[in-house]
């Protein structure tokens, strides 16, 4: 007797059960608004179909449109396209099953491999974590099947003082893609991880860096992390010239992640010598960067221990003055504010080095233009104070003003 094939689900189910395996689905079966399968296709006036969901959406919106041609719709009606939807079942059914089965075949090498986690060491637990690592990056549908085996506790178990760096690095390329449970992130906030996480991350390839600060931001998001270590890994991170911006980029938001929490680690910012390394680097940073810099080297001002810090850098007050202008309002806020901090304290120096650097000449730019009222005040009041120590005629000079504007 002739075996009979299994009735598939309806085409909602199959969309929903195949969505990790749609590389392969026909672009005409892909809606235009959504680029997902459509579930029920209707076509306009003009021709062009949509998945019927996506298209009410956008004509509730006001649009009397095409949402591909732009052209104007002289009829809102739409017409179910029975013949597509037609093609669309029969591609689903009919790949149903073999994609089920090889899903099935992947779930079962993914259980394997944390089964042997337990049994195997050295290169073979390595080889064993990248393949489950590989597996979990081309198949999202198999991160429900290693949760569902306690692969959460099993992989950040093998975190711990004496976890070899590549065992590490991939055990982490394998956390960031998992949802982790709150029980996990506690246990991964254990200051011997947080250490090796820095010590993988400065340690390991541009690939594992960015595992590595993922993770953290993860831990950081779900509560507060205070190692020493991790900042001075972060800022190790951060001034390394070899890492390509991105890397950069990842530690110092980390850092200001960390130093937005609490005024401890503020301090501990400072302790560990961070100031005049960020300062040094301000040049070298790209926009993105060197707003988050500033905006760590604005809060970390907000201390005494900061402002002294601040204060005692030879090349702050020129470094932050040579890049007001190269900046965003925000970044000009922050630089106004960290030289606000450093007058406070040496109020003649300040204003010398400022001026001389060329910041009167930048501020009367920033007065004239059209930027928001709170950085105008703020130019206009540094502006006076830095004329205290000069003569009408050698301040103007400073100035580097044209006739006219004089």
């Amino acid at each position: 007797m002739q075996e009979t094939m299994p009735t598939p689900p309806p085409l909602k189910v199959l969309i929903e059960e195949m969505e990790s395996s749609m590389e392969d689905v026909p672009s005409v079966f892909i809606c235009p608004i959504s680029l997902e399968p459509m579930r029920d296709p209707v076509t306009l006036c003009t021709g062009q179909t949509y998945d019927r969901s996506n298209i009410l959406k956008w004509l509730s919106l006001g649009h009397n449109t095409c949402p591909t041609t732009m052209q104007h719709l002289w009829d809102l009606s739409l017409t179910p396209n029975t013949t597509l939807h037609r093609f669309i079942l029969t591609w689903f059914s009919h790949n149903y099953f073999s994609i089920k089965k090889s899903l099935q075949d992947v779930q079962r090498t993914a259980f394997h491999l944390l089964e042997s986690l337990n049994k195997v060491k050295g290169q073979a637990r390595v080889k064993s974590l990248k393949e489950l690592r590989h597996l979990l990056h081309s198949h999202a549908s198999i991160r429900k099947t290693v949760v569902e085996h306690n692969g959460l506790a099993l992989v950040s178990s093998l975190l711990g003082p004496f976890t070899s760096h590549a065992v590490g690095s991939e055990a982490v390329g394998i956390l960031v893609k998992l949802d982790l449970s709150s029980e996990v992130k506690k246990n991964l906030m254990h200051p011997s991880k947080v250490s090796l996480l820095v010590d993988i991350m400065n340690e390991g390839t541009v690939e594992t860096k960015m595992n590595c600060a993922k993770l953290i931001e993860i831990l950081l998001l779900e509560g507060h992390v205070s190692s020493l270590s991790l900042l001075v890994g972060l800022l190790r991170l951060v001034r390394d010239k070899k890492h390509p911006t991105g890397v950069v980029l990842n530690g110092l938001m980390l850092i200001k992640m960390m130093c937005g929490s609490q005024e401890s680690v503020r301090t501990s910012i400072v302790r560990i010598g961070a100031v005049p390394q960020l300062v040094d680097l301000l040049p070298t940073l790209n926009d993105e960067c060197l707003e988050i810099a500033l905006f760590i080297l604005e809060v970390v001002s907000t201390i005494p221990e900061g402002r002294m810090a601040l204060k005692d850098c030879p090349n702050v007050v020129i470094n932050v003055v040579k890049l007001l202008m190269r900046v965003s309002e925000r970044c000009k806020l922050f630089a106004l504010s960290i030289l606000w901090a450093i007058y406070k304290l040496a109020p003649e120096q300040c204003a010398s080095e400022a001026v001389e650097a060329g910041l009167a000449a930048k501020l009367l730019l920033v007065i004239q233009s059209g930027c928001n009222p709170v950085l105008k005040h703020m130019s206009a009041e540094f502006l006076k104070l830095c004329s205290l120590n000069y003569s009408a005629s050698i301040f103007i000079s400073k100035c580097m003003l044209t006739t006219t504007i004089q």
